[in-house]
């Protein structure tokens, strides 16, 4: 039979490994708690990005929105400009043709004052002419 000696031992032995099972259990419990930390943490970061991802995907999309009604504005505005050129050019037309055959006639004007100068020299430098010479017939200078 086994003695109380024998049993105590082997209740110590067993102790022992009971001691080292809970250090292991102990272990592997930090570890997991680590893991555990370590991949709520990861999450986090994760879902953080996905967040910032979503806030920017709104962002350009309210951006591509306000770009579109704005483009469809300046469209509508270049419309309306063009059809306000068109309106003034057709109105101001026949005063630009009168300018321009107010100018021609002024260009016509001048050649005529410069012709009628030419003239106006030509004679007076053919009358000096005769001038001087009738004034020297008279004064008998020769």
């Amino acid at each position: 039979m086994t003695s109380n000696d024998d049993i105590i031992r082997a209740l110590g032995r067993v102790e022992g490994r009971l001691t080292g099972i809970e250090e292991n259990v102990s272990l592997l419990r930090e570890e997991v708690s680590d893991e555990k930390d370590n991949a709520h943490e990861s999450r986090s970061v994760i879902h953080r990005r996905l967040d910032e991802q979503a806030k920017q995907i709104a962002h350009f999309e309210t951006t591509v929105a306000i770009s579109g009604a704005v483009d469809a504005q300046i469209r509508e505005e270049i419309k309306t400009l063009k059809a306000t050129v068109e309106q003034n050019h057709a109105a101001t037309q026949p005063a630009l043709e009168d300018w321009k055959r107010i100018k021609t006639i002024g260009y016509g004007v001048s050649g005529l004052i410069a012709i009628a100068g030419l003239t106006v020299g030509a004679i007076v430098t053919w009358a000096s002419d005769g001038a001087v010479a009738w004034l020297r017939h008279w004064l008998k200078i020769n």
